[in-house]
């Protein structure tokens, strides 16, 4: 599903407080290379990663690479908000588990140059579940993306719904929300990437962010039979 942009406008008076220059990279040559040993190690490093993807069932198609002034923002889920389970009656049980979601993945990309602001686009990978306690095959999760000054304060964020119907006979089904555009606005030339995080987490309550924060876990088609395999 995709996204209207995020933007992010209070960070153009912020970002030049944070503002860094960033030294230019250099690469040196370390003594004679076998071109041709460098185009193998490439391939071979190449068709690691394919089967890795492969094997672990990656979901998401890639975005593509862009060329940018400088490194992109970190974007991560937050540990606390990374999953969604909801109990009956608040009961931490297996039997009591609701609705349920994880967040799986996410795939960024960047753009920016000169003083242009920071154009991030994502791609979210969503695992949601069904479980004994659910009401209906349908729920509108809800989750948010926020913009950080790193490590420090809230600069902007929004929330998105995300409606789910889970099919007959199915209690997972696998979701990516594709994120067109977060805009972050940058206080000079030299403001970094680096200087901001970029997180996503779905919209929990005190007790959820603690039961996450505390290391607890519950499979997300905890009580029912049937399942479903992750798309190729």
């Amino acid at each position: 599903m995709r996204r209207h942009p995020l933007l992010a406008p209070a960070l153009l008076a912020v970002a030049a407080a944070v503002a860094v220059t960033s030294a230019p990279l250099t690469a040196y040559a370390q003594g004679r290379r076998d071109p041709g040993a460098e185009q193998r190690k490439q391939e071979e490093d190449a068709a690691k990663k394919r089967k890795q993807k492969e094997e672990w069932g990656d979901n998401q198609s890639p975005l593509p690479q862009l060329r940018n002034a400088g490194p992109c923002p970190f974007v991560k889920s937050l540990y606390d908000a990374a999953r969604y389970v909801e109990f009956k009656d608040g009961l931490e049980a297996s039997a009591n588990v609701g609705y349920s979601g994880e967040i799986q993945g996410i795939s960024a990309g960047c753009q920016y140059k000169d003083d242009d602001p920071i154009e991030v686009s994502m791609q979210v990978l969503f695992e949601l579940g069904k479980g004994p306690q659910a009401a209906g095959r349908s729920k509108t999760y809800r989750y948010w993306i926020a913009v950080t000054d790193r490590n420090k304060a809230v600069l902007a964020k929004q929330h998105f719904d995300l409606p789910v119907t889970f099919p007959e006979g199915q209690d997972r089904v696998y979701v990516t929300e594709e994120i067109a555009q977060v805009v972050i606005p940058r206080g000079s030339m030299t403001t970094s990437g680096s200087n901001f995080e970029v997180l996503v987490g779905f919209d929990v309550t005190p007790e959820m962010a603690a039961f996450n924060r505390d290391g607890k876990r519950f499979r997300l088609n905890v009580g029912q039979v049937a399942g479903v395999t992750p798309p190729p």
